[in-house]
């Protein structure tokens, strides 16, 4: 039995009630926030494992809300929007969202993808991380077990899915890794994502580790996809 407890933060009450109705047959429990102060004072009182967020919140909307959850959580996120609006979906990713969806959806999808984020945050080591817990290129120290990035002894904040893309560039640093192939690193699950979605995870990961004094930490490579800099350029 699943005992996570999900956040849903909605103002519409019918989109609460499908979300809700879902969650529950998947047997997960769940707590409701109509906007986004709600939602941030529901986040301390019951610790959510995951929140679901819709974007279009009144006053305070979901994108205000996720800056101010990043400034002291890592919990997971998950997107929604009325949109299809790739702005929206792009800046929702570089605040540290971990995925998003659209209305319409399909409740089937969107527990599906509460589940696939849930298992990546809980994902065992594998046998090769066990074998190599460290890896260090230049400035740059990634302690798997740890589940920790440093740069120059600075602790950096990565989302689940940007450490695992670290950690798969850094895992063969002198390799070029298409976008296919980060999402199978990053996206264990074989869920759907576009490649501008690869982009904007790494352009976060760029802008976390040059704001702790690593600005060469990912090289692109035009027309074939990203490889590990020498992380050596703290100017």
């Amino acid at each position: 039995m699943q005992t996570k407890t999900i956040l849903v933060v909605d103002d519409d009450p019918n989109i609460r009630e499908v979300i809700c109705f879902a969650l529950q047959k998947a047997s997960y429990s769940h707590e409701i926030a109509t906007n986004g102060k709600e939602a941030l004072d529901k986040m301390v009182l019951c610790a959510p494992s995951l929140i679901i967020l819709d974007i279009g919140l009144p006053e305070m909307d979901g994108l205000d809300v996720c800056r101010e959850l990043r400034k002291t959580s890592e919990v997971p996120i998950l997107f929604l929007s009325a949109r299809d609006d790739e702005i929206d979906r792009i800046i929702g990713l570089e605040l540290g969202a971990d995925d998003y969806v659209t209305k319409p959806f399909s409740p089937r999808e969107l527990i599906a993808r509460v589940g696939v984020i849930l298992k990546r945050y809980a994902a065992p080591q594998t046998v090769q991380d066990a074998e190599t817990p460290q890896l260090k290129q230049g400035l740059i120290t990634l302690e798997k077990d740890e589940r920790q990035v440093k740069v120059n002894g600075l602790e950096i904040g990565l989302t689940a899915i940007e450490f695992e893309i670290l950690s798969a560039l850094m895992s063969r640093p002198k390799i070029v890794f298409t976008r296919e192939r980060i999402l199978e690193k990053a996206y264990r699950d074989n869920i759907h994502v576009s490649d501008r979605t690869i982009d904007s995870h790494i352009r976060n990961i760029r802008a976390k580790l040059g704001s702790g004094g690593c600005n060469d930490a990912i090289e692109t490579v035009h027309g074939v996809g990203f490889r590990l800099g020498s992380c050596e350029n703290a100017g």
